[in-house]
């Protein structure tokens, strides 16, 4: 069967879950389920999916809580919501969340694939427009990269040197040169990705001169972490996984930096920030300016 994209369907009814799955799979594409919120996040913090489709009326906000997770953690993936209550002002309110579409309920099986259809392909033509992008701004660099390259192809182990040089080269990993990589190193693309994901010196995002790292792990998450991430997202006007203009910023949201008694916990390159509070979040910028 052909496979058309990675779509994670977030419900609280099982019946509903079943009924997704089927129409979907039917449609070509791999599929998820998740009961509630806490399932989505674990589903999404192991796999990458182009889009999610998730109920809105989770229990507790759930389904709030799950696209604001996305909107943190994985910008790059679609939100479609679904909702009982299609009220124009919880539609307003929807949209502010950054959604691609949503469904009221009850919905056909063709609107769905429809609207599933479209979402994957408007995700999949902004990653292609961002990595069309990418080239373009570091191809210049593309004939040192090739010297590097040519430096350590058929040796044993020249992987490693090759990644690190050309992060030096170029700051970061995108796509674009993982595949120059590979294919110049006579090696699968999934292999060196691979590499490049196991391995935390390497970053396929470029990094601003101060790298800030906001932990969301529960710890952390129940001691109003998101707010402080969302603080340092309009202090300094980016989102996550971005750079300010300047380039002395980039923000980073991680699962947990293993320092729960010290929640909430933010980390600016080296330094280690314990107990920070939310309202004074600016301050912890101040020694950075």
């Amino acid at each position: 069967m052909t496979h058309n994209g990675n779509i994670l369907v977030v419900d609280d009814e099982p019946e509903v879950l079943k009924n997704c799955e089927n129409i979907l799979r039917h449609e070509g594409y791999s599929i998820d389920c998740a009961a509630g919120k806490n399932d989505a996040i674990a589903s999404l913090q192991n796999k990458d999916y182009d889009i999610a489709i998730t109920d809105i009326d989770l229990p507790e906000s759930g389904g709030v809580e799950v696209i604001k997770w996305i909107n943190n953690s994985k910008p790059g993936t679609g939100v479609i919501v679904t909702t009982d209550s299609p009220s124009q002002d919880s539609i307003k309110e929807i949209i502010k969340l950054g959604i691609l579409d949503y469904l009221p309920k009850p919905f056909a099986p063709v609107i769905l694939a429809d609207a599933a259809s479209k979402a994957v392909k408007f995700i999949r033509e902004r990653q292609s427009s961002e990595e069309n992008a990418v080239e373009t701004a570091v191809e210049s660099k593309y004939g040192e990269l090739e010297k590097i390259i040519a430096r350590y192809r058929g040796i044993g182990g020249g992987l490693i040197p090759v990644l690190q040089k050309a992060q030096e080269l170029i700051g970061y990993l995108p796509p674009p040169v993982i595949r120059k990589i590979a294919k110049g190193m006579n090696i699968p693309v999934a292999e060196v990705h691979g590499v490049v994901s196991f391995y935390s010196f390497f970053s396929m995002k470029p990094k601003g001169k101060h790298v800030i790292k906001v932990c969301l792990g529960t710890a952390c998450y129940v001691k109003r972490a998101e707010e402080i991430l969302q603080k340092l997202k309009e202090i300094l006007n980016i989102d996550v996984e971005e750079i300010t203009e300047d380039m002395r910023f980039s923000l980073e949201s991680v699962r947990c930096l293993g320092a729960c008694g010290l929640a909430p916990v933010v980390v600016i390159d080296n330094d280690t920030h314990a107990s920070v509070n939310p309202v004074k979040t600016s301050d912890i910028l101040a020694a950075y300016e």
